[in-house]
């Protein structure tokens, strides 16, 4: 090698390590990163998924087999038939676990996910996903054995993200109503299964998909299946019958669908529907009068996420709450020469007030009660007791010691069930003054134990992120 070349390798290395500082010095790594905020995440190419597919809501069918039962127990749909998650049963539970252990009688495997079941009349109904078939499935299985019935089912893609099926039916003595993934709705007949008719919303209202798919359970009153579809309209209601509109709530200011569910109140001697969307909280008259009419808004509070339903504390007041952060919030509606106005009578941070990430607190007798997410600072995922008249002293806590995470509860008779993520279920007597830790078994082991709890007939459907479990609890 000449001398010549030697120099040409040198200049050309030299030049090489010159442009590589450079680069290094001046380039930006970050400039193609995406900011992450909680709740504005959304899943990819979910508006081309919703554009192209074309999704037969119901197409499928299979009848595995039939039974009789005599059970006469019912859990209709998501929080019970009062929408309180409270259960008053003349039947009590068996509370002493040290002489009869709670037994699980059947356990069935599912897509992941955390969608809990419904009960009505010794049959069950839940919501799974199948990543074989790419199917919503609506199952029908027996109560006291866990045996498959039939299940009614369409193909629709939905990529796992933090899991898949989260809804809740709706049922009654001859509907049962389901909402997908990708808000597919769906109504069968409740004993055979044959389709009446679907909706879907992404299609027919322009309803945008919440991320981490849909968390709103439908509802049916009087055989009318109500449905939040944020969209084209805000509210609308459907014939379980015949699948027809009956009416419909514009969404002028284009308010998205939250994780929430629509909750029935009377406030002001006023029946209405009652929901936090991504955008604000409304209420929807539900007398006959006038159906559907918005009967008031506010949007001066309102996170991003929300996953917990509103709850109504009394004294024209209603709860509202989500999580990232967001803690909760008091809406007063109030009425004026007929008109209805909501205004925010208070909001408080996580660490100064009841706020809940996941499950929807429950309001018994002046009390209200939830578990603290994470970020509630020295009382975070405690189980905690405030008068409903303040949401900011708790009278009591679980303490350090008893942390659940974002698992359900129910309150039956005077004791309350509560199953943390790892499937620890936990009998608690709580009263107005202190907290009592009655019971306490490991049920599954199991992660992210989210799923709302189910009863009748003395069977409790408790459910992981694979999954349904029955707990036989008559004592």
């Amino acid at each position: 090698m000449t001398n010549k070349h030697i120099k040409i390798i040198v200049i050309a290395l030299t030049s090489l390590s010159l442009l590589t500082l450079f680069f290094w010095l001046f380039k930006d790594p970050t400039a193609d990163f995406i900011i992450y905020n909680p709740g504005l995440d959304k899943p990819d190419n979910k508006s081309v998924l919703a554009n192209s597919e074309n999704t037969k809501i119901g197409e499928f069918f299979e009848r595995k087999t039939s039974i009789t039962s005599t059970l006469s127990g019912k859990w209709t749909m998501f929080r019970g038939e009062n929408h309180d998650n409270i259960l008053k049963t003349s039947t009590p539970i068996n509370e002493n676990w040290k002489a009869k252990d709670p037994k699980v009688v059947w356990s069935v495997g599912t897509g992941e996910g955390h969608a809990a079941p419904v009960i009505y009349n010794g049959l069950v109904y839940y919501m799974d996903y199948d990543e074989v078939k790419k199917g919503d499935i609506l199952k029908c299985v027996s109560l006291e054995t866990g045996v498959e019935l039939w299940r009614r089912w369409y193909r629709v893609h939905v990529k796992r993200n933090h899991g898949m099926s989260r809804t809740i039916p709706a049922v009654n003595e001859n509907y049962v109503v389901c909402m997908g993934p990708r808000c597919h709705v769906m109504c069968t007949n409740r004993i055979t299964g044959d389709l009446l008719w679907g909706i879907d919303l992404e299609k027919q209202y322009n309803t945008e998909t919440p991320l981490w798919y849909t968390g709103q359970c439908p509802l049916i009153v009087d055989n009318v299946a109500i449905l939040a579809v944020a969209g084209k309209a805000l509210m609308i209601a459907v014939d379980c019958k015949t699948g027809k509109v009956l009416w419909e709530t514009p969404n002028p200011k284009n308010w998205k669908m939250s994780h929430s569910s629509v909750i029935p109140m009377t406030i002001e001697g006023k029946k209405m529907y009652v929901y936090a969307s991504i955008g604000g909280t409304l209420g929807v008259s539900a007398e006959e009068a006038d159906k559907g009419k918005l009967l008031w808004e506010i949007s001066e509070w309102s996170p991003s996420v929300i996953a917990p339903s509103p709850v109504y504390i009394g004294n024209n007041k209603i709860f509202i709450t989500g999580g990232y952060g967001a803690g909760g919030a008091i809406l007063k509606i109030s009425k004026n020469n007929g008109s209805f106005k909501a205004t925010l009578d208070s909001k408080f941070p996580p660490h100064k007030g009841l706020a809940s990430e996941q499950q929807t607190p429950i309001v018994s007798n002046g009390n209200i009660y939830g578990i603290l997410p994470k970020d509630a600072g020295v009382n975070r995922n405690q189980f905690i007791c405030y008068k409903t008249s303040d949401l900011t002293k708790p009278i009591w806590s679980s303490g350090k010691s008893n942390r659940y995470g974002l698992g359900p509860y129910i309150k039956i008779n005077d004791k309350f069930l509560i199953l943390d993520d790892e499937g620890n279920l936990s009998m608690i007597d709580a009263s107005e003054n202190s907290f009592k830790l009655v019971n306490q078994k490991r049920i599954f082991e199991g992660q992210d134990a989210w799923g709302p709890f189910a009863f009748a007939d003395g069977y409790l459907l408790l459910r992981d992120s694979k999954n349904i479990y029955c707990l036989d609890l008559k004592p």
